[in-house]
């Protein structure tokens, strides 16, 4: 009988686990987690050695500013060291919180209340949305936003690589629209939105949409982008115009008679006017004194020979 794998922990994987975080994820958080813990407390632990030294001895300075440090080093670290986890909670927190109140409101509901007005409550809760139907659009439009976050975080992990780290962007919210969705994200080191456009047909299929459309969010920076996720089409529906119920219908209608085209047209049959050209002037000849005719004046067309001497 073969040996089972070990299981391990965060970001390996090994028969029979489930990879969380990426092992990539797990040593990069392992690492800025002790940069973390360092910088910190180096800089807390100077900070408070010297202002304790103004009061008591310098050698027991430097005992508090070591006390200091270390414990806000520590909290550092656990900070960055669980956020990778934080991530993940902030991606399904939605999720989370729907479910709480919900178990929370079924405890106290079943508890205060007898079976019967506890199954009418219940009743009500799910048969009003259901039944009405604009409450139950408006049910299914923020059920797709809730989709739609958690099939734009499978885009950013499967083709749309952010850097070696394997960070991923934040997504931060999503709103419905009436033709869709719409989803805000804070892109992370490594990606911009000329990388997003060229991949906008599969984020579609992902999304399980139409099509998508991404630009900036805020003039100002260039991280914060706007997904507009496109399922139906609201232009194409018929719209009916109100001018046909105010026109009398017992109203005789006027012959009028049918204007004539002309789909051809005959050139001879087109009286042109002669056209009259202006008669010229006839300039006299310019004589001499001695009765004469002067010679001619050059012609200023005619090439200046001077100019080619």
């Amino acid at each position: 009988m073969s040996k089972s794998s070990p299981r391990r922990s965060f970001g390996r994987k090994s028969t029979g686990t489930v990879t969380v975080i990426e092992a990539k994820v797990h040593r990069s958080s392992a690492r800025n987690a002790r940069m973390a813990f360092i910088l910190t407390a180096v800089i807390i632990g100077v900070l408070a050695a010297v202002v304790a030294a103004a009061y008591v001895h310098p050698i027991i300075a430097l005992f508090i500013g070591a006390a200091i440090s270390v414990p806000c080093g520590a909290l550092a670290w656990l900070l960055v060291r669980i956020w990778p986890v934080l991530r993940l909670l902030w991606w399904w927190t939605p999720e989370i919180v729907l479910a709480v109140l919900l178990l929370t409101g079924w405890v106290q509901l079943a508890t205060h209340t007898p079976t019967l007005i506890t199954l009418a409550v219940v009743a009500v809760v799910l048969g009003v949305p259901a039944a009405v139907p604009a409450l139950r659009r408006q049910v299914v439009a923020w059920v797709w936003c809730l989709i739609v976050r958690h099939r734009l975080r499978v885009c950013f992990a499967q083709f749309i690589i952010a850097n070696q780290s394997g960070s991923l962007p934040l997504i931060l919210w999503a709103a419905p629209t009436p033709v869709g969705e719409r989803v805000w994200v804070y892109l992370r080191p490594g990606l911009s939105l000329a990388d997003l456009e060229g991949r906008l047909d599969k984020i579609a299929v992902t999304c399980h949409a139409s099509s998508v459309l991404v630009e900036r969010a805020s003039d100002g920076n260039a991280a914060y982008l706007r997904f507009d996720i496109k399922r139906r089409e609201v232009l194409t529906a018929t719209v009916t115009s109100p001018l046909a119920d105010v026109i009398d219908p017992d109203a005789p209608a006027t012959d009028r008679p049918t204007p004539v085209i002309p789909t051809a047209l005959d050139l001879p049959d087109v009286q042109a006017s002669p056209i009259t050209l202006p008669v010229q002037p006839k300039k006299q000849a310019a004589t001499s004194v001695n009765g004469s005719k002067p010679a001619p004046a050059p012609s200023s067309d005619a090439d200046d020979i001077s100019d080619w001497l």
